[in-house]
């Protein structure tokens, strides 16, 4: 991995991977539905879709036919912290895509036409996430951990927010958000050192700085939030407070969820799923933010079958609480962990997501092996700390289903030390 600037200050992370013949790209800034205020939320991912809606030079439908016509992938995603526009095409290609991405990066026209009918196909996004109601759950438990705090916005906004929502309001936010600060080049693939010049081409000229923001860190709430809706199953969400993404027992939180839920061989897809036949879906994953994280864990079960899954999963919860991780769960967590990071390295998708990720939120990079090594080092007292934290308040908790009698009567502090 290199880190360079170009002369502007713009910060470039790249990987020679010259056995290859693709090349990924990326620009990524740290930007997304935390950032926003309650007026602008969802304006971070409403501005992701008008960036491919036509520059000067290209429109939409001509952006799409260079892209097919070279074999190649352009495509975007917001988070809760960032923003990310990247593209996939072979090496030979690479100038083609960088001149596109950065045409749409800096010269998006922002049509009053074609902004109003993107704001309807999002509109039509946030009805089809709305009519999900295991997508819709995951929102709703984030409410219920963090309020009304910015991480808690969806990132898709609300049709009330949206609908005022002119080009103006979003080039203002671009202005302050969109900054040589915010912004970094993630690029690997069959590259070598002329990509700097080709970057200082196409990049050099921006000249926007702006300080950074200064956010809050959010305080766990532990609430309950049910939304009725008329299904099949009760959709669940259970919510503990976790470590934030430079927390030094990262890798104690990420080995933790692979034994509790992570994966078909984990103590919840097991007894839940597997012994019982109880959820067809049933899992967990730890999500990790500048300041704070979360471990959450997700069933979807048939109304009469909820109570029983309840029962299961703070039975599964208290067994981890009192007695932990086995050895050999540790052990296969670990081998699991360092088989999937390897494997990530035959992608050059992974290796510009893992480069850009890394220089946005932590600026440090770790080589394969320094990771291997803190994977290795975890021990059952990193895991025990991180269980402690976990059960130190009542859990949030979200359901979206016919009646909210299942969960009247769920003891969320039971599992409180």
């Amino acid at each position: 991995m290199e880190r360079v600037q170009l002369n502007n200050g713009l910060r470039i992370v790249m990987e020679k991977m010259p056995t290859f013949r693709s090349v990924t790209f990326g620009i990524w800034i740290k930007t997304g539905s935390r950032n926003e205020s309650l007026v602008t939320n969802g304006i971070s991912h409403f501005i992701e879709h008008m960036l491919f809606k036509g520059t000067k030079r290209y429109d939409a439908k001509r952006i799409a036919e260079i892209f097919d016509g070279i074999g190649g992938n352009v495509n975007a995603f917001t988070s809760k912290e960032y923003t990310c526009f990247y593209a996939k095409v072979l090496d030979e290609h690479l100038e083609i895509a960088l001149d596109i991405l950065s045409d749409m990066f800096f010269h998006s026209l922002l049509d009053p036409d074609e902004l109003a009918k993107e704001k309807n196909v999002i509109l039509e996004e946030i009805s089809m996430y709305e009519d999900d109601p295991d997508d819709l759950v995951h929102d709703l438990v984030t409410m219920a951990s963090y309020g009304k705090h910015p991480l808690a916005y969806p990132i898709l906004g609300t049709e009330e927010r949206l609908k005022p929502m002119g080009p103006e309001q979003l080039r203002l936010f671009m202005k302050d958000r969109y900054t040589i600060e915010n912004t970094v080049i993630s690029i690997a693939g069959n590259i070598d050192d002329s990509v700097v010049s080709l970057l200082e081409q196409y990049f050099g000229h921006f000249d926007v700085h702006g300080p950074e923001q200064i956010v809050t860190a959010p305080v766990f709430k532990g609430e309950v939030i049910f939304r009725k809706k008329k299904t099949e199953q009760n959709h669940i969400c259970m919510n503990f407070p976790g470590g934030k993404i430079d927390d030094p027992r990262y890798y104690a939180m990420v080995l933790l969820n692979n034994a509790l839920g992570g994966g078909m061989s984990s103590r919840l897809f097991q007894e839940i799923r597997e012994k019982r036949g109880l959820a067809y879906s049933v899992y967990s994953y730890y999500t990790a933010h500048a300041d704070s994280g979360l471990f959450t864990i997700y069933a979807g079960t048939a109304p009469k079958q909820t109570g029983d899954v309840f029962e299961l999963t703070h039975a599964l919860l208290h067994d981890l609480k009192q007695n932990g991780l086995t050895a050999e769960e540790l052990e296969q967590g670990k081998q699991q962990l360092k088989g999937s990071l390897i494997l990530s390295l035959e992608s050059t998708s992974s290796i510009m997501n893992r480069l850009g990720k890394n220089e946005i939120m932590l600026r440090q990079h770790n080589t394969v092996d320094e990771t291997i090594r803190y994977i290795e080092e975890v021990t059952m007292e990193d895991i025990r700390s991180v269980i402690d934290d976990m059960f130190a308040e009542p859990y949030a908790l979200a359901m979206v289903g016919g009646s909210d009698k299942s969960i009247a009567h769920v003891r969320r502090d039971e599992l409180v030390h």
